[in-house]
């Protein structure tokens, strides 16, 4: 039998990393994970440094071989929100379709579901997410996405297609 594929979380928050607050967020996204049905294979707090966030997604990709890896916070307006800057510069092929559907999962909650600059894309065998900061929008934008992502990761695998 084997054993269930493994994802890593990164909360991205500079204020979190310099211990200000507690990462409620990153909680939510392993729970998230796991309720996926995947092993957690790390995770871990950066502060929201552009050069960090890429060399820790390229870590779990290359180094880890995770075949989710999911962020959460810099996905906003804010001028030190790089995460969909850095997740661009490391994915060889954009999802944009999730970004999209986390994007309208958060109308119901919020006028401000437009800003959320919520990114996916692969590297090499790992799918890549951006959630947003909020604990309350992971869940909701978690809701959206997860039945497409157990489809994706099959795929991805070359178990099957399923069309």
């Amino acid at each position: 039998m084997s054993s269930p594929a493994r994802a890593a979380v990164i909360s991205i928050s500079t204020s979190r990393a310099g211990g200000k607050g507690i990462d409620v967020s990153g909680e939510r996204l392993a729970a998230f994970a796991r309720g996926l049905g995947l092993a957690l294979a790390g995770s871990e707090l950066i502060a929201d440094e552009r050069a960090l966030i890429e060399a820790r997604l390229r870590h779990w990709s290359d180094v880890e071989r995770c075949s989710l890896i999911l962020t959460t916070g810099g996905t906003g307006l804010s001028p030190s929100d790089r995460t969909p800057e850095a997740t661009r510069a490391v994915i060889e092929r954009e999802v944009p379709g999730i970004g999209e559907a986390m994007r309208l999962a958060s109308r119901a909650h919020t006028p401000n579901w437009m800003l959320s600059r919520a990114t996916a894309g692969l590297r090499g065998s790992s799918l890549i997410i951006n959630f947003p900061g909020s604990p309350a929008s992971i869940d909701q934008t978690g809701e959206a996405i997860a039945p497409a992502i157990g489809h994706a990761l099959s795929v991805m695998s070359g178990e099957g297609y399923g069309h």
